[in-house]
């Protein structure tokens, strides 16, 4: 069994927008769970995990269906409740679900709710078609993560759960929505299985909006997993994921094993990647 180093990756400050463009300023990658309760969200924070992600991926790792569709607003305000209640240092995003947002005034309204319940910034999955509602809500207070790429709430649009951005046209889509979205305000972006040299392409072409991976290459400004994943939770683990729990026999070990893999940039390696 493979024994994590000792650095302490602990956080001891509460972590900011500011900390994290800190780090991406001195060349340190950052990391983010997807996690949906008090009690992982403790364990993350006391392991070195800067953001949380309260994802509404909880429609399938905690509720049992098949897609991220089902999930309401009341769920993402339970977990991300739940969540805050447990955590003290990392810095909370929460997924405004499927339809949460089809208007700015809706997602006004929606994302007002998660935040009251504990969270930091709220995530919308699309393109320049949000830029509107981004400006609305940044303009009034509320930090935005936007996600592009395999959007799950669209996996009937898309045909099911693909790679985006394997054409050039898909590509400079991506790129297009993504220097929209920075433009429109929002603070961090998800690129969630693109191909990794669109996802370099696009960070080097961004100046203020920060960048997280999932299936996205190394070259990101951080990496996001799933809780589930790094545990080896996963029935059929997707490709971009690693069971971090084989490598170190522990649940804080793992999340410690995930911190350090990230930041010496040993993870993701290209197998990981499209």
């Amino acid at each position: 069994m493979a024994k994590t180093q000792d650095t302490d990756f602990s956080l001891k400050k509460k972590v900011t927008l500011s900390s994290l463009q800190a780090l991406t300023a001195a060349n340190e990658k950052f990391t983010c769970l997807s996690l949906y309760d008090a009690t992982m969200a403790a364990l993350a924070a006391n392991n070195g995990v800067e953001t949380l992600l309260i994802g509404d991926s909880l429609g399938m790792t905690v509720q049992g269906h098949n897609d991220t569709l089902p999930v309401t607003m009341a769920d993402m305000l339970y977990h991300t409740a739940a969540v805050a209640r447990g955590n003290h240092h990392s810095l909370l995003i929460a997924d405004l679900p499927f339809m949460a947002y089809a208007t700015p005034e809706q997602a006004m309204s929606n994302a007002a709710q998660l935040m009251q319940a504990g969270a930091h910034m709220v995530k919308l999955e699309g393109g320049a078609w949000l830029c509107e509602t981004v400006k609305l809500l940044t303009q009034r207070g509320i930090p935005v993560c936007a996600h592009v790429g395999l959007t799950p709430q669209s996996v009937n649009k898309l045909g099911g759960f693909k790679v985006q951005g394997k054409s050039d046209a898909q590509a400079d889509v991506i790129l297009a929505d993504s220097l929209a979205l920075e433009q429109a305000g929002a603070d961090l972006i998800v690129f969630e299985c693109i191909p990794s040299a669109l996802a370099k392409r696009i960070t080097e072409s961004l100046h203020t909006m920060l960048t997280i991976g999932i299936g996205a290459g190394s070259d990101t400004d951080a990496q996001v997993l799933v809780i589930n994943d790094i545990l080896g939770m996963t029935q059929y683990a997707p490709k971009f994921s690693k069971n971090f729990l084989m490598d170190s026999g522990s649940i804080n070990g793992a999340m410690r094993h995930f911190v350090e893999a990230v930041k010496a940039h040993t993870f993701p390696a290209d197998e990981h990647g499209f």
